[in-house]
């Protein structure tokens, strides 16, 4: 049940209806055992090395569980994630 759930909130995430950094912000109970990795390379265009080098300055492990992440840590990546994608609109548009 939580793979097939994963997997359609992936293929949301790929396919731009569901933005990553409210994810983050809302973890759903299909993501709570979830990589931060798994979410971030489920973004189009983002491999491991882009997801590696973006967590890199938040000093967070990229195998950590969105469902263990503190509060702080949550806001941050969030807010990261939301500033990564302002820009790549700004950029498109």
């Amino acid at each position: 049940m939580v793979r097939l759930a994963r997997a359609e909130l992936k293929r949301a995430i790929a396919r731009g209806d569901m933005d990553a950094a409210e994810v983050v912000r809302n973890c759903p109970w299909e993501t709570e055992s979830m990589t931060i990795a798994e979410l971030l390379t489920s973004q189009r265009r983002w491999g491991r090395t882009r997801a590696r080098k973006f967590l890199v300055p938040l000093a967070l492990n990229e195998n950590k569980q969105l469902g263990t992440l503190t509060e702080r840590q949550r806001r941050m990546l969030a807010q990261e994630l939301a500033t990564r994608s302002m820009s790549r609109e700004a950029i498109t548009a």
